[in-house]
């Protein structure tokens, strides 16, 4: 690896080497000093470098030497002088794409010559093959070898220039002229491979700018010029894959474009969008999708009409009229009918991405087939006044194949609108960037929609028709033609027909249960019903039981929820504070970083220009005074030269010769032979002025002569041409008149023919119109009776629930007289049960009366003094008094039992006086004399008075 000390060293190098022809080592030491670490602040001897270098890999068709070279370059003066990478790859692409033409002009056949599928490939195994067979290459083969190679390293450069400028915000205007040079490249020479990598090659690029968009000195999309860059170089892409009608590309450029519009959430300038809608309409039409189409065409009118104030009437008109033709031409049925699960979800699916392209936002739950369809799209048309700005003929048609019932006419009446309809095309003088519109390319589709309606009228109205027939009012195709639409529209469901080649005949309408008009009759049938008695019979609003309740659950509610929404507002109020702050505290950081980055890098770019200025300085100086010596010694030589070649002695020595000697020297030799100069040319000026004028004057005779001579023979040609057309006019009237005289002969057979064929004509149309009429009055019949069992079912139905509303009546009457039955019986057995309880209340009353007066004279007889027994045996007592202690024991009060006052004031009443000094007074004494005979008895328990309460 070679080392210099000073890049203007290498250059030199490389200059010597060039000119004793090792261009190879001279780029190898151009390539060393480039990639050196050690030169790596720009200079201007820098740049020159790299134009000597570029030049060297282009004349060698080194492509990977200048991939490396430019990469370098461009990290040595990315911050410095983006200029001078600018126009190094100018030159770079210039040279290139000079070689490549220069090549392409040396060859006489093209198309031969660049016969490559792919311009990336390396030889293919045939062209060897014959290059060892044959002896001898053709004229053929030589185009190849001269030509292919320099447009592989043409694609070489684009390619190594796109991928060098992918990332670099100062340089995007040079990357999108790169990139529509490549496209004008592939549209030129038709490298369909190439253009398809190509575009696969500038998406990638977007892709990792925007996965990398935080990295220093890349593109902002957000920035008006930027997106306008990007989105012109898409537009162009566009362009170039519908040229060269790379569909499914294009289709993925629209994509691209429809991305980039959503990544940055700006609209682009309508001029833009025309193109972009016009190209989708033919992207559609090709792919035959019709309501896609349709819609695209929709789009596009609607921007001409906004937006490009030079639109005439006429330009208007036919846009218009593509619009309706093109909704027309949309077939009128479904055709995912009876489709899969799958398939159905792929369709929503598909729906869904086409509507964002076609800029028409849907619902991605709801079904995309309810927006985007035939019926949506021409209600639409007819509520933004498409219909308004439409050719009289596009008009009429579409009456006839959507409002008209015509069913034997409608063919016979759109045959001749299609025809002038046909004829309808032109370039838009006001909208240059929408295609020549050709209304002929619907023709085919509206047929097939006339066919379709025929078919549908005809259905309606007829139950067998000939196939004969029904090939007659179907002008446009064969039966063969017609039977296949058909049998794609019953497939679909939107009519129902069979074709019986035996008979031939067509049977339509359906056969059974399952057809549309009946399969849903009876649930539409109770629908309606159940309206109706809602009507009738509305249902009574019943009062919430939980307002009943709690009548301030609302209220409370209500304020709950204003209280969770307040808090919540807080809550959100607090985060975004807290993000503002931290936000506004990262951005105080990074700016206080980029000021210190600024300051840095200013402080360095201050040194460095210093340096660089110091250095300018030196090597101009140098360079001035080495161009005086140079100039002097070649002033010397020249002097020298011109000295021997007129035999004149030099003027002055060598050794004696100065700067300034030598200087005005060559001026004043400069000046003497400036001056001999000018005065050669004005000599040869006078002699050129002197030599065409003689010559003028020499040739007008000549001229004069030759026009009279001219003018006579003109007029001899054109009296002969005049007699010769007299004479042919006559013999042509002569055969005119013999023509007529023969034809004449023919005139009342003619007549006889027509009024045979009129009268046979109106017979056929008297006897269809007479079973038209009878059909009509059967129709009517049937429609008579139907309404009148309609009726009586209504009839019938109303008595059926007027009977049940009686019964329910009378149901609730029976159940009303029960309930009062129920409640009267009830009342009489309550009433009896209180007098049996009263009757039980009133004996046991009777029955403690008694018990009363009973216990009242038993206390009366105990009061009476008892004899008792000294020796401890029990008192002896009467038989008859055994019931009377009974009764006093049982009013006597008992130790530790409760007696009601009013007792013990009774017994005590009752009671004869006592003798205190006998028996002692008080309840103690007793319970003494108790004791002592207890003890005198010997034992024995002592004897206490007791009975039982009898009731």
């Amino acid at each position: 690896m070679s080392t210099f000390a000073k890049p203007e060293n290498a250059l030199k190098r490389a200059e010597e080497l060039i000119n004793v022809g090792q261009k190879q080592d001279a780029l190898q030491a151009l390539h060393d000093l480039i990639t050196s670490k050690r030169h790596r602040n720009w200079q201007k001897t820098l740049e020159k470098i790299m134009f000597k270098y570029v030049e060297l890999c282009v004349e060698m068709r080194k492509g990977r030497y200048a991939k490396d070279g430019l990469i370098q370059y461009r990290i040595v003066c990315q911050q410095v002088n983006v200029t001078s990478l600018e126009e190094v790859i100018k030159h770079f692409m210039h040279l290139s794409t000079e070689k490549a033409e220069q090549a392409r002009s040396q060859a006489q056949a093209l198309e031969e010559a660049l016969d490559v599928d792919d311009l990336e490939a390396d030889k293919r195994p045939e062209d060897l093959m014959l290059s060892y067979v044959s002896g001898e290459k053709g004229k053929d083969r030589s185009d190849r070898e001269l030509v292919t190679p320099w447009f592989k390293f043409l694609w070489e450069t684009y390619r190594t220039v796109l991928e060098i400028l992918r990332n670099n915000s100062k340089l995007e205007a040079l990357y999108a002229m790169t990139a529509h040079r490549a496209f004008q490249f592939c549209k030129q020479y038709k490298r369909t491979t190439e253009f398809r990598r190509l575009c696969e090659i500038i998406r990638n690029h977007l892709v990792n700018l925007n996965k990398y968009r935080d990295q220093r000195d890349r593109p902002d999309l957000s920035a008006p010029e930027s997106l306008q860059l990007y989105l012109d170089t898409r537009m162009e892409q566009l362009k170039i894959a519908t040229e060269l009608e790379l569909w499914q590309e294009a289709f993925r450029s629209v994509e691209d474009i429809h991305g980039l519009m959503c990544m940055v959430k700006k609209t682009p300038k309508p001029s833009l969008m025309v193109i972009y809608y016009a190209k989708l309409t033919e992207i559609f039409w090709i792919s035959s999708s019709h309501l896609y189409h349709a819609y695209a065409w929709l789009k596009l009118f609607a921007l001409q009409k906004n937006f490009n104030k030079n639109l005439s009437q006429k330009d208007l008109q036919l846009i218009a009229s593509s619009v309706v033709l093109a909704a027309l031409s949309v077939t009128p049925y479904d055709n995912t009918r009876g489709a899969s699960h799958i398939e159905l979800e792929n369709e929503k699916e598909r729906n869904l991405r086409m509507a964002n392209l076609i800029a028409f936002n849907l619902d991605p739950k709801s079904d995309g087939r309810e927006v985007l369809s035939r019926s949506s799209l021409i209600s639409e048309l007819v509520s933004k006044g498409v219909m308004n700005c439409v050719t009289q003929e596009v008009k009429d048609l579409y009456n006839l194949l959507e409002h008209e019932f015509l069913p034997l006419d409608l063919a016979s009446k759109v045959q001749p609108l299609l025809i002038k309809i046909s004829k309808v095309s032109g370039k838009l003088a006001s909208a240059s960037s929408v295609p020549e519109i050709q209304l002929s390319q619907y023709v085919p589709a509206l047929e097939k929609l006339t066919t379709l309606r025929l078919l549908q009228q005809v259905s309606q109205v007829y139950q067998t028709m000939k196939i004969q027939s029904l090939s007659k009012m179907i002008p446009f195709f064969d039966f063969s033609v017609v039977e296949k639409i058909f049998v794609d529209a019953v497939r679909q469901n939107f009519i129902s027909l069979k074709v019986d080649h035996m008979k031939g005949v067509v049977m339509f309408g359906n056969q059974g249960l399952e057809a549309d008009e009946l399969r849903d009759h009876l649930s539409t049938f109770a629908e309606l019903l159940n309206k109706a008695r809602a009507q009738m019979y509305p249902p009574a609003k019943k009062s919430s039981k939980l307002a009943e309740i709690l009548p301030g659950l609302s209220e409370t509610v209500d304020k709950e929820h204003k209280r969770l929404l307040a808090r919540k507002s807080i809550i959100e109020k607090r985060k975004e504070e807290q993000e503002k702050q931290l936000l506004e505290m990262e951005r105080e950081e990074e700016t206080k970083r980029l000021r210190l980055q600024k300051l840095t890098e200013e402080a360095e770019q201050k040194r460095l220009a210093a340096e660089y200025e110091q250095r300018k300085n030196q090597r101009i100086l140098k360079e001035i005074e080495e161009r005086e010596l140079e100039e002097a010694q070649a002033m010397l030589q020249e002097a020298e030269k011109r000295g021997k070649k007129k035999g004149k002695k030099p003027i002055i020595e060598g050794e004696k010769v100065t700067k300034q000697t030598l200087l005005e020297l060559a001026r004043t030799e400069q000046m003497r032979e400036r001056q001999e100069m000018e005065k050669k040319l004005q000599k040869l000026a006078k002699t050129m002025d002197y030599l065409e004028r003689a010559k003028r004057e020499e040739e007008a005779p000549l001229i004069e002569g030759a026009f009279q001579r001219r003018l006579v023979e003109e007029k001899v040609l054109h009296e002969r041409e005049h007699q010769q057309e007299v004479e042919l006019s006559k013999l042509r009237h002569e055969g005119d008149l013999k023509e007529k005289h023969r034809l004449s002969r023919m005139l009342e057979n003619k007549n006889i023919f027509q009024e045979r064929v009129l009268s046979r004509r109106q017979s056929e149309y008297n006897r269809m119109r007479a079973e038209a009429r009878e059909q009509m009055e059967q129709l009517k019949k049937a429609h008579k009776e139907a309404r009148e069992a309609k009726r009586k079912l209504l009839y019938y139905l109303r008595r059926e629930e007027e009977r049940q509303r009686r019964a329910r009546e009378e149901e609730e009457i029976r159940k009303r007289e029960e309930e009062e039955i129920r409640k009267k019986e009830e009342a009489e057995r309550k009433a009896k049960l209180d007098e049996i309880a009263e009757k039980q209340r009133q004996r046991e009353r009777e029955i403690e009366e008694r018990a009363r007066l009973q216990r009242e004279a038993l206390l009366g007889k105990a009061a009476e003094p008892r004899p008792f027994d000294l020796g401890g045996a029990r008192p002896a007592e009467p038989q008859t008094a055994a019931p009377a202690a009974a009764a006093a024991a049982a009013a006597a009060p008992t130790p530790g039992k409760y007696v009601p006052r009013h007792r013990r004031t009774e017994g005590l009443s009752q009671a004869p006086p006592s003798d205190p000094d006998r028996w002692g007074s008080g309840r103690g004494d007793d319970r003494g004399g108790d004791r002592w005979r207890s003890d005198r008895g010997g034992g024995s328990r002592p004897t206490t008075w007791s009975s039982s309460r009898t009731r």
